[in-house]
């Protein structure tokens, strides 16, 4: 893994949480239905509980996972950001922590940096080569 595809680890992290956050909504929503639909139905209580019962359970063992990730996230940004103090250049490690810590795109980070976006890719990649040549034996890359 090169250290691009290093530093998008959070990003990618981050969007599956989000991705299963909003599954987790869907599936409260789904139990809410099922449950004011249970409620009128005159049938059978146990088969409509059981339902509402696998919708709880795949409720909170998404919700565990998200927990799980979140932590992983929490890891991972730590991680990165002790990899980018580590480059001098203040500006660069403005560019890196904005690209990879807080997921602006690139337009936002030239506007708030007041530079043009060329510019901005070229200390992007100034910044990614301070990296590799760092020595870099406690992490997870090559």
């Amino acid at each position: 893994m090169n250290t691009k595809e290093y530093l998008k680890q959070a990003f990618y992290l981050d969007k599956r949480i989000n991705s299963k956050l909003e599954q987790v909504e869907n599936l409260n929503t789904l139990a809410t239905k099922a449950n004011a639909t249970l409620s009128d139905m005159p049938k059978s209580p146990n088969r409509g509980t059981s339902r509402l019962e696998e919708t709880i359970v795949k409720i909170i063992d998404l919700q565990e996972e998200i927990n799980k990730d979140i932590d992983k996230l929490v890891d991972l940004k730590a991680e990165i950001v002790r990899l980018i103090k580590k480059v001098e250049n203040k500006e660069l490690q403005a560019i890196l922590e904005k690209r990879y810590l807080c997921f602006d795109s690139w337009e936002k980070i030239a506007f708030e940096m007041n530079y043009d976006i060329r510019h901005i890719h070229r200390l992007h990649n100034r910044g990614l080569k301070d990296i590799s040549s760092l020595k870099l034996s406690s992490h997870k890359m090559s």
